[in-house]
């Protein structure tokens, strides 16, 4: 490969930071939030997937979602884009009330969202999925949709805003291939470009980087920073936390349903939270030393562990002797 032909260098970005009012800490109110979040309880069963009591997004930042799988990303994800309904709790978007409000009429007021696993319609072409990103289409009324002179202009402006993006995206040479034809990372490419078309406030991408091509890695990452540029506003649940540390302003951190740390990249990596949220709170304990199999001396995180595993142990036989 000639050194005309290897990928330019990623070109570092500003980050915007002045993002909070007052101290760091879980819940802190932003100077200019788009979404407010008070709250919100979703249950399944027994189980409490999102207990989150207050959350602010800040305008026009890229802010990171990240925490363990089980969480609860995703399922508050759901809850703020109206795919699922909370037990209790209430929101705003850019002052709009979303509590019961469907998925389609959320996406209409200017937030929309990707998916983990990719949504594209796969026996439509690739030109197709874009165009029905496009809102407010006169042709989806049924009776304006049998007079072609009503929506024909409208439909040449969308298909030649498609093709933009689609050239913007590096798609435009599949645009008549069927989307099924595509590979993972040019469906993310796809369903991102696709989000476009709706022209959003608040785009929300949910783990973009999950199963694409390292070769696709900068090219999806350049977009979403694009989009910043641009004048929106960017969430998203990522796991790479290389990539959070390159591309967000602000990251918000859940472990069991809570926000349990939020702030810049670099400070949240290193609150110990995120550290016992990821790693376990005795991540530095020798569990050979607390179990007795390895010499050596227990330190006061050591001798903590070896009391609550005595406790679930005395717990465990005080259930197996009642029999419950």
């Amino acid at each position: 490969m000639s050194s005309n032909d290897m990928p330019a260098a990623p070109v570092e970005r500003a980050k915007t930071t002045g993002l909070h009012k007052g101290d760091i800490v879980p819940g802190v109110a932003k100077v200019d939030p788009i979404i407010i979040a008070d709250g919100i309880r979703r249950t399944f069963g027994g189980l409490t997937a999102v207990n989150v009591d207050h959350v602010e997004i800040p305008r026009n930042a890229i802010t990171a979602l990240i925490g363990p799988n089980g969480a609860g990303k995703t399922t508050l994800f759901n809850l703020l884009t109206g795919f699922d309904k909370p037990d209790e709790g209430k929101w705003t978007f850019d002052g709009h009330s979303l509590a019961g409000m469907g998925a389609h009429k959320v996406a209409r007021l200017g937030q929309v969202r990707t998916f983990q696993l990719t949504k594209a319609l796969g026996l439509l072409t690739v030109l197709e999925n874009m165009k029905l990103g496009a809102k407010d289409q006169i042709g989806e009324n049924i009776f304006r949709g049998m007079i072609p002179s009503l929506w024909r202009k409208q439909e040449a402006e969308i298909e030649e805003r498609a093709i933009v993006l689609l050239k913007k995206f590096k798609l435009d040479a599949k645009s008549s291939d069927f989307a099924a034809s595509l590979s993972g990372g040019q469906r993310k490419l796809l369903e991102m470009a696709r989000a476009l078309m709706s022209q959003p406030t608040l785009v929300m991408l949910d783990e973009p980087m999950a199963g694409v091509n390292p070769a696709l890695t900068q090219s999806l990452l350049d977009h979403i920073l694009d989009l910043k540029e641009e004048g929106m506003t960017v969430l998203f649940v990522e796991h790479d936390m290389h990539m959070v540390r390159h591309i967000a302003d602000w990251v918000i951190v859940m472990a069991e349903g809570r926000v349990v740390a939020e702030g810049p990249p670099d400070q949240v990596m290193k609150d110990q939270a995120v550290i016992d949220a990821y790693l376990g709170s005795h991540q530095d304990v020798d569990l050979g030393v607390v179990t007795g199999r390895i010499e050596g001396d227990l330190n006061t995180a050591a001798i903590d562990l070896a009391n609550e595993v005595k406790e679930l142990d005395e717990n465990i036989a005080k259930r197996k002797e009642t029999g419950k």
